[in-house]
């Protein structure tokens, strides 16, 4: 993900997946191609093995909210609590401050 300016807003969505998870991968890429029309979103990373890791950042708090009372959105967020995962934990964190490595 780029740098953006800050401070700005990350999403932070840990979970684990119940045994049940026909549709998940189809409607994963249905989100991130929704979110990334949203208003103020600023990227996403993902990873999955034992536990999934997905991080979305966004420019406000305000921003965040419409995206979690978007109603495609909100369809996804039934359909997992009631097949795709055994548990989650969403934090909204406001980032101060970033760095990173690259190798040349």
């Amino acid at each position: 993900m780029k740098s953006h300016k800050n401070p700005y807003y990350a999403v932070i969505f840990t979970s684990k997946h119940s045994e049940d998870v026909s549709g998940y991968a189809e409607m994963a890429i249905k989100m991130e191609t929704l979110a990334k029309n949203q208003d103020g979103f600023l990227g996403i990373e993902s990873a999955r093995d034992t536990l999934g890791i997905t991080v979305s950042y966004w420019q406000s708090l305000e921003a965040i909210k419409a995206w979690k009372l978007n109603s495609e959105h909100l369809m996804a967020q039934s359909k997992g609590r009631s097949q795709w995962y055994k548990w989650y934990h969403v934090r909204i964190c406001k980032v101060e401050r970033e760095y990173e490595f690259k190798l040349p």
